[in-house]
């Protein structure tokens, strides 16, 4: 007979999701079982943010040593050790994989088990040789690269973010389809490390995001050599290891083949449902996920879901925000509703671009009245100190002066971002941000300085005019 657990929770998947939600439940004290069939640390550090940024950053070294002169500083082209790249990413995985490891959460006291987990009734979960009967269960499964089904890609070498981390020799022409952020964040980092790139998308480039701010970020790839094809469907795969074509068709019906030494596949993520047994424990389900409510329950009010399994935003932040969520709910019995609409966003391209809110558009889509204030880089001193001038602030305020949205593209993007996304959250005003204190010289003078703007005009209206003169008239 297997085995039978009966923890207070139990966690499946060992993403920042699960881990957040393991780690916060044992440290009150709480039996914890938590589940894992692949790699502690789930996606975002084995195959994602912590891998990309990694490589990321290898490449914005390559890319300071070739524009160095801008500087008065003579360095020349970079001599690029791929391998050695990869050893630095492979490196920094490993510098942090202590933090996620089966190790630390069994101090931490909870149970891991490494098994695949599927439910066999409402309540009970089997991983392994273990049957696990929990008071409540949280599944945080997460997803997987998705394969388009494009004539021939099945039959053809290709990479996802999953495996071109396990490339150890530079591609002499990487072809990467899908212009998304992953897609054009590693066309950006392998064009730097001296790769040639071309990306091809079906609709527009960072499509999800404000097309005024988007181009700034697809303009600059460009001048660094990135081919970016828009509008242009992928409609046959073929070749082999090292030689490998495309045949792309444009909204003309016009057909052409590109040749590369490597493709990447970057279209999207699927939820891990398969082989879960939702059906046993009746949590219902559709394409882009597990069906949950806004308190992040699902139809087995015994089982809550967070991450990218719920078909919401697939950011390890979001995940990381909804296990919170869910920890009130288990341990406090406290209502707690996901509010998406405060969730930020952030593109680690050169320059980044990051998003709190609505966009113009999608406001506008909504029927929101906003007004809109932007303030370019090149108007800071300390983006024409470092000549990093390209990009801007694009904020949206909504009745009362209530910023609604905010948009910044530019050097330091992700990090400005922190800030609006607090204003957002909070609903603070205009005045909340021309108020503040913002040091000098810092980019997030930049956010300051659109918020003034915003004012400018009742500078110029007669009666606050005449109220000064007035004013003036008492010494």
């Amino acid at each position: 007979m297997p085995k039978i657990l009966t923890p207070d929770i139990c966690v499946i998947g060992a993403g920042s999701g699960g881990l957040t939600t393991a780690a916060a439940a044992a440290a009150f004290g709480v039996d914890v079982v938590l589940i894992e069939r692949g790699r502690m640390g789930g996606d975002c550090l084995n195959y994602g943010c912590v891998p990309s940024k990694a490589l990321i950053a290898a490449g914005k070294h390559a890319a300071a040593i070739r524009e160095a002169e801008r500087f008065g500083i003579r360095a020349g082209q970079p001599d690029v050790d791929f391998p050695a790249v990869k050893d630095h990413v492979q490196g920094v995985i490993a510098a942090i994989a202590p933090n996620d490891s089966v190790e630390r959460f069994e101090g931490l006291g909870v149970t891991v088990i490494k098994a695949a987990a599927h439910f066999v009734d409402e309540r009970t979960v089997a991983a392994g040789e273990r049957l696990v009967r929990a008071r409540r269960f949280v599944v945080a499964a997460g997803s997987s690269p998705f394969v388009p089904p494009i004539e021939g890609l099945a039959e053809t070498p290709h990479l996802t973010n999953e495996t071109i981390f396990d490339l150890r020799e530079a591609p002499d022409h990487l072809l990467v389809i899908g212009g998304g952020p992953i897609g054009l964040e590693l066309a950006q980092a392998h064009r730097r490390l001296g790769c040639a790139v071309t990306v091809v998308e079906a609709e527009r480039a960072l499509g999800r995001d404000d097309p005024e701010l988007a181009e700034v970020v697809i303009a600059r790839l460009r001048g660094e050599g990135v081919a970016i094809r828009e509008r242009a469907n992928v409609v046959h795969v073929s070749g082999k290891d090292g030689a490998v074509e495309i045949v792309v068709e444009d909204a003309a019906g016009t057909r052409e083949t590109l040749s590369g030494s490597h493709l990447l596949v970057a279209v999207g993520r699927v939820p891990n449902l398969a082989g879960l047994g939702l059906e046993a424990a009746g949590i219902s389900r559709n394409r882009r996920g597990i069906d949950v409510g806004p308190n992040l329950r699902t139809s087995n009010k015994r089982v809550y879901a967070v991450g990218d399994i719920t078909g919401g935003p697939q950011f390890t932040h979001a995940a990381n925000y909804q296990a919170g969520l869910v920890i009130r709910a288990l341990l406090f019995r406290l209502p707690v509703r996901e509010r998406r609409d405060q969730l930020p966003h952030v593109t680690f391209t050169e320059p980044e671009l990051g998003q709190v809110g609505p966009t113009e558009a999608e406001a506008k889509a909504a029927g929101t009245a906003v007004d809109v204030v932007r303030w370019p880089y090149a108007e800071n001193d300390r983006a024409q100190a470092e000549r990093t001038t390209e990009g801007m602030v694009k904020l949206l305020i909504g009745k009362r002066g209530r910023l609604i949205g905010a948009g910044v593209v530019g050097a330091a993007a992700g990090e400005m971002t922190n800030l609006f996304s607090l204003a957002v959250a909070k609903g603070l005003k205009l005045s909340d941000l021309r108020d503040f204190v913002s040091p000098y010289p810092t980019f997030s003078e930049i956010g300051k300085r659109a918020a003034t703007s915003y004012f400018q005009p009742y500078t110029r209206r007669k009666f606050v005019r005449r109220a000064v003169a007035l004013l003036s008239r008492f010494g």
